[in-house]
């Protein structure tokens, strides 16, 4: 992945081989009322993926020790199309069983 035009020089338009768009993204009610740095109160900025299979805890605040939990937590309720994650939980929620462990296990793996 490239990364984007960062204010940063060193993080600006670099090559970056992980499993995140290190973007700030709405968090809709997974918002914590928190700004840090660029992030506003209802954002949080992607991180990176490396390691989360050594992780305990989930989500930007900890809320799960479930993986698929913290994924299926993404889903809005269900009801809200505008959220940056909508379409990507329908296409997860519409996997078979077995390619959800796949899912799972891959992020078990890194």
């Amino acid at each position: 992945m490239q990364t984007g035009n960062f204010t940063t020089a060193a993080l600006r338009n670099q090559a970056a081989n992980l499993f995140s768009d290190l973007l700030v993204h709405n968090m809709g009610r997974l918002g914590d009322g928190i700004s840090q740095g660029t992030a506003g109160p209802s954002e949080f900025r992607t991180a990176p993926l490396w390691g989360v299979g050594q992780r305990i805890f989930f989500l930007h605040d900890g809320g799960t020790s479930d993986l698929l939990v913290a994924i299926e937590a993404h889903a809005s309720g269900g009801s809200d199309t505008t959220s940056e994650a909508y379409q990507v939980i329908q296409n997860f929620i519409s996997l078979s069983g077995t390619q959800k462990q796949d899912i799972l296990n891959f992020l078990r793996s890194l």
